[in-house]
């Protein structure tokens, strides 16, 4: 018999919060953690000071469980031949603005686990580490299960859920296609092999026998109960607590969220090289959705960064990644703790 998911982290309730790199920090996984649920706290885009910062942070706040989050992609060559393409593709705008494109530095932005981030997890062992794009090398991985640590990674197909049993992840993320921000997708990337929730859920559950949480699209009691039904160990929320006050997110991003823009998302990779569902804005509609031009993941962000801060200066999103998954319904200006609980309202597990 399969563990339970809430047996198995140490969490009263089957509910993770999503990991959200750019928008949130230690304050809401806190937040998460002391409701009852699995806080998360997204560090990809953290130094290794600010890691350190944030999870002394955690540790001070809290005595439950928590997940630290990376992502764990390969490092790609710079193509200077396609980032000049990019440069090229972006130029209009830049001229728009009054932008010396010439004066941009090109940086990576994102960085994959290694064995700094490593040295850093350890004096803190946090017990629950999850990953994005797959996992590190059997050799960074096995510190992280010696001090005894949970392992998560997300799977966007059965076939990398497989995968993912195979190398010995603690519990699988299953992530349908309404999900909000990067596709964990790490053995394709074929988007026409992308799955919606409540169809790759079954599937995954029944390829594996570890347990299964389920990602994208789910914002209430009655979403959640419907994916506990079809077999769900738990559900991992993002889009939802984007308007809590705990979220560092943007101004320009909580008004997207609260219009009628929200509505309409679109897997793009136009912001960093990598398909991620964002609110569809100007950047996406005149450069995208997919455009063959973006450098590798995380190599376009950098071409990028100049045009969304001279934007957001003028109070507008229109080059900014306004991540954000299909359904909104569930975004409310509440204290995180609140939201948690109102997912597992009048349920029983």
């Amino acid at each position: 018999m399969t563990i339970g998911l809430q047996q198995l982290l140490g969490i009263e309730l089957p509910i993770i919060q999503a990991p959200m790199a750019g928008v949130q920090g230690s304050a809401l996984a806190v937040a998460v953690t002391n409701a009852g649920g699995l806080g998360s706290l997204p560090c990809a885009m953290l130094s290794l000071e600010d890691l350190a910062k944030e999870l002394a942070v955690i540790r001070e706040q809290t005595d439950k469980p928590y997940n630290v989050n990376f992502f764990c992609h390969k490092t790609p060559q710079p193509d200077l031949a396609r980032e000049s393409q990019w440069r090229a593709t972006l130029t209009p705008y830049y001229e728009e603005l009054g932008i010396d494109a010439s004066r941009i530095q090109a940086g990576p932005g994102r960085e994959p686990f290694g064995p700094e981030v490593l040295e850093v997890l350890e004096a803190f062992k946090p017990p629950v580490v999850s990953f994005h794009f797959g996992l590190p090398s059997p050799e960074l991985l096995a510190p992280v299960k010696a001090w005894g640590a949970k392992v998560l990674s997300s799977a966007t197909t059965p076939e990398e859920a497989l995968w993912l049993e195979a190398q010995g992840v603690d519990a699988i993320i299953a992530q349908g296609y309404e999900a909000g921000g990067h596709r964990g997708m790490f053995l394709t990337n074929d988007l026409s092999a992308q799955m919606g929730t409540f169809a790759l859920l079954p599937q995954v559950v029944q390829a594996v026998s570890v347990p299964v949480i389920v990602a994208g699209g789910i914002a209430s009691a009655q979403g959640v109960a419907a994916a506990m039904a079809l077999g769900a160990a738990g559900v991992q929320v993002g889009t939802a607590y984007l308007l809590c006050s705990e979220a560092n997110t943007s101004a320009v991003h909580r008004a997207a969220l609260k219009s009628e823009a929200a509505h309409h998302t679109a897997l793009t990779n136009v912001f960093t090289g990598r398909p991620a569902r964002s609110i569809v804005n100007r950047s996406v509609k005149e450069l995208g959705p997919i455009n063959s031009n973006a450098p590798e993941f995380p190599l376009a962000v950098a071409a990028m960064a100049p045009l969304r801060t001279a934007f957001e200066n003028k109070g507008k999103g229109d080059f900014s990644p306004l991540w954000a998954g299909q359904n909104v319904s569930g975004c409310r200006e509440i204290p995180a703790a609140e939201l948690t609980r109102s997912l597992v309202a009048r349920q029983t597990y």
